[in-house]
């Protein structure tokens, strides 16, 4: 049996995450939205929920172990490098959790473990 290792997690995000939700918020908000909603994710606490969760809430897909970003980031893993938490935003409107940042760090982790806990700022 393989044993996966151990995933581990930074405290707070990377500085450049915050840029990257802001171009990927942009496409679904307006700048003024955006601006607040990241504004308020930077200050948010950190809370946990399982990566089956997270994907069962914003209704996407999983993608594959052969994507770019999602074998960076296993290799991350594999290296026992500490991953950075996911930036996450209620979609009242839609029902559903959009994925600000963080999505190919979430496909990296489901990969070896469903149910890990996953830190993630949330609005």
């Amino acid at each position: 049996m393989n044993k996966h290792p151990e995933i581990k997690w930074q405290a707070k995000p990377e500085k450049e995450d915050f840029p990257a939700a802001v171009s990927y918020l942009g496409l679904l908000y307006g700048n003024k939205a955006v601006k607040a909603i990241v504004g308020e994710l930077k200050t948010a606490q950190t809370v946990h929920y399982k990566s089956k969760d997270i994907f069962r809430a914003s209704g996407l897909s999983l993608l594959g172990i052969s994507n770019s970003h999602v074998e960076k980031d296993r290799n991350k893993i594999e290296a026992g490098k500490p991953l950075s938490p996911l930036l996450l935003v209620r979609d009242k409107r839609n029902g559903k959790v959009i994925i600000a940042d963080g999505y190919h760090r979430l496909c990296a982790v489901y990969a070896y473990n469903e149910d890990e806990l996953i830190p993630c700022m949330i609005l």
